[in-house]
């Protein structure tokens, strides 16, 4: 399978591993990037995920779509919305996920980077929402996260003229938080995902929840969530180790208590 996980450490790392295919998924690698994420969210010995590409052309070039044109697929199917869910397609996983773009990134693997948190691109990274070129729309989000990402006119160029972005209009954007040489790509992404494992887990994940819902939420709202959220963080072992920490002047050692 070409799907690869690799834990070390807290951080785990997700690799697309089909270049000769520019890491575009079938339904099989579907399924299994699926059942990675899944681990992502339920393992408790991960702290933060990095999501990457094999090889230097591709991040992902989405789906496979030879292997789905023509493919009979049942009605019942649009109501299986849980089957093989996807962090870009409706599984809530709120340990931070960082994305380090190594080439194109290219409709689904548009999808899937605007589902992740940070993002490290390449020089050579180009990014393009193109499904229009081909009849089709950009789903499982490409719609609707591009819109809260980018300013509305750049969002509309990149929906439905589906042209090509690089790297550096990118990060000019927002896009991506960093675009740094490829040999130092993925060392950016794993230094950035060590020092978010230094934090306290479970407020780190309740920053994120607290951060994405507040898109969909009022103020008023938004404030009261974040109180009661922080009454709960306040009772918790790792708040009780940094006040320890503080005090005696060293690192605090947070176990997600």
């Amino acid at each position: 399978m070409a799907i690869e996980f690799d834990l070390h450490d807290g951080i785990a790392t997700i690799t697309i591993n089909r270049p000769e295919r520019r890491n575009a998924l079938d339904s099989e690698h579907y399924a299994a990037l699926s059942q990675a994420w899944i681990r992502v969210r339920d393992d408790a010995d991960v702290r933060v995920a990095v999501i990457t590409g094999a090889g230097d052309k591709a991040f992902c070039a989405g789906a496979d779509i030879k292997s789905f044109v023509g493919r009979a697929q049942p009605l019942s199917e649009v109501w299986l919305t849980q089957k093989d869910s996807l962090l870009n397609r409706g599984l809530e996983i709120w340990k931070p996920v960082i994305a380090a773009v190594n080439g194109a990134c290219v409709g689904g693997g548009m999808t899937l980077l605007m589902a992740t948190d940070i993002r490290v691109a390449c020089e050579e990274a180009t990014f393009s929402i193109s499904e229009v070129k081909r009849g089709i729309i950009a789903a499982n989000g490409g719609t609707q996260r591009v819109m809260k990402q980018l300013p509305y006119a750049i969002a509309m160029e990149m929906l439905l003229l589906g042209d090509t972005m690089d790297a550096a209009t990118a990060e000019r954007w927002g896009l991506v938080n960093r675009v740094v040489p490829r040999d130092k790509m993925l060392d950016t992404a794993h230094d950035l995902a060590n020092r978010i494992k230094k934090n306290a887990p479970l407020a780190v994940q309740a920053a994120k929840e607290l951060a994405v819902r507040a898109l969909d939420m009022s103020l008023s709202e938004g404030l009261r969530m974040e109180q009661f959220v922080n009454r709960i963080l306040h009772h918790s072992e790792d708040t009780k180790r940094a006040k320890e920490a503080f005090a005696e002047k060293r690192v605090p050692e947070f176990r997600g208590e």
